[in-house]
C-alpha cells in the first residue's frame, strides 16, 4: 500500500509500534506492506494548534480547548470544607455535598459555609435527605425570604412551595435552558428543589455555568453586549397561563421588564451572561426580529457541555442553585412516567451590570 506523510510535530506516542520505524520519515510518499489501511498522518489533529476555541467554518458555534476553565477549575478542587466534603460534577460547576443533615437543627456556621459552597460551585446537590415539605421550607428561609409564584401551581396550603407533577397527563416542558422568573423586577436569587417522586430512568437537570460563558465569549461579541439590556416578559412562557379578562391586570402587576445582558454578580463580582429564550423578548432599542440573531448567539453559549454538569435525582435528592450564576435545563425524556419535585425561591435583588 501507499502511506502518505503529512506534515506535523514530533511523534508523541512513540509507543504506537505501527509506526515508530518510519515516523522519523520526511513527508513523501512511500510503498509499504501494511494491510489496506492508508495511514496520512503521523500525529493527533489537534498537535500544533493554538490552544484556543476557534469557530467552526459556516456555523455559529466554536471549538477547541476551553482554556479559560483551567484557574477556576484548579481553584474549586482544592477547596476544603466543615461542616461536609465536596466532590465537583463538573469542571467549574456543581458539587454534591455529603456528610450533611438538611432536616436537622443546622448551627449557623454550617449555613454560612453552605452558602459558601454555593457561591463557589454555583450549584450543590445533597441525597438521601429525608424531608417534609416543612423541612424544606425552614432550611430554604435560612437564606432568605421566599417567593410566591403567581404562574405555577402551589402546594395546598404551602403557597411558597412549588409543586412540579408530570406524568401521562401533564408532559415536561422545562428542556430549554433558562434562569428562572427573570421577568421579575427582583427575580430569585437561589432555589432548592427536592425530589418526591423521580422516574427509574430520565429526568436528569443539567446546569451551565453562565459565568464560564461570559468568559468564554469570543471578544467580537463581547464588545457587541457590552452596556444592552434586554427586555424580559412573562407572558412568552405563561402568558396561556392567564384568563383573557385578567391579561392587562397580569400585566400591570408584572410589566416588561429590563435587565443588563451582562450582569455582575453582587457575592463573587464576577460576570455572567442574563439572556435565555423562555422570558427574554427582545434587546432593548430594537425590535424582536432585529434582536433575534444576537439573542440566539448568546443562548446558545449555554449548549457547550464544557460549562455544563449533569445531576441525576434520586428520591431525596436535592438540588441547590444560584439562579444567576446557572440556568437549568430539566431533561424532558422520561413520560409517561410520573416525576414530581418541589421547589422553594429566594427573594433576590435586582441584576446590575
Amino acid at each position: 500500500m501507499r502511506i502518505i506523510l503529512a506534515s506535523g510535530g514530533p511523534c508523541r506516542n512513540p509507543g504506537r509500534c505501527a509506526f515508530e520505524d518510519w515516523a522519523h520519515l520526511p513527508v513523501g510518499e512511500y510503498d509499504r506492506e501494511m494491510g489496506e489501511t492508508e495511514i496520512l498522518a503521523v500525529d493527533d489533529p489537534g498537535a500544533g494548534l493554538e490552544a484556543r476555541r476557534t469557530r467552526v467554518p459556516d456555523y455559529p458555534i466554536h471549538l477547541g480547548p476551553a482554556t479559560h476553565l483551567a484557574e477556576e477549575r484548579t481553584r474549586l478542587h482544592g477547596l476544603s470544607w466543615e461542616h461536609f466534603d465536596a466532590r465537583m460534577l463538573g469542571s467549574t460547576v456543581g458539587a454534591v455535598l455529603t456528610g450533611i443533615d438538611l432536616a436537622g437543627a443546622l448551627p449557623e456556621p454550617a449555613i454560612r459555609e453552605i452558602q459558601a459552597a454555593l457561591d463557589s460551585y454555583k450549584v450543590v446537590f445533597f441525597r438521601d435527605q429525608d424531608m417534609t415539605a416543612e423541612q424544606h421550607l425552614g432550611f430554604a428561609r435560612r437564606f432568605g425570604e421566599l417567593e410566591v409564584h403567581p404562574f405555577i401551581p402551589s402546594k395546598e396550603k404551602q403557597p411558597d412551595l412549588v409543586r412540579f407533577a408530570k406524568g401521562p397527563d401533564t408532559g415536561g416542558y422545562e428542556n430549554q435552558w433558562h434562569h428562572d422568573v427573570t421577568w421579575r423586577e427582583q427575580p430569585s436569587r437561589s432555589t432548592i428543589l427536592r425530589a418526591v417522586e423521580v422516574p427509574a430512568v430520565g429526568g436528569d437537570t443539567l446546569f451551565a455555568d453562565m459565568c464560564a460563558a461570559y468568559d468564554g465569549l469570543p471578544e467580537d461579541l463581547r464588545v457587541e453586549v457590552e452596556g444592552l439590556t434586554a427586555i424580559h416578559s412573562f407572558e412568552r412562557a405563561f402568558g396561556r397561563q392567564v384568563p383573557p379578562e385578567r391579561m392587562e391586570e397580569a400585566r400591570a402587576l408584572y410589566p416588561e421588564i429590563s435587565h443588563p445582558v451582562v450582569c455582575t454578580h453582587e457575592r463573587t463580582g464576577r460576570r455572567y451572561l442574563y439572556v435565555n429564550r423562555i422570558f427574554v423578548d427582545r434587546i432593548a432599542g430594537r425590535t424582536r426580529v432585529e434582536s433575534l440573531d444576537l439573542l440566539d448567539r448568546l443562548a446558545r453559549q449555554a449548549d457547550y457541555p464544557e460549562y455544563q454538569c449533569r445531576f441525576k435525582w434520586e428520591p431525596g435528592s436535592v438540588a441547590f442553585w444560584d439562579n444567576r450564576a446557572v440556568q437549568h435545563y430539566a431533561n424532558s425524556d422520561y413520560w409517561p412516567d410520573v416525576r414530581v419535585m418541589e421547589r422553594a425561591s429566594i427573594v433576590g435583588e435586582r441584576p446590575a451590570a
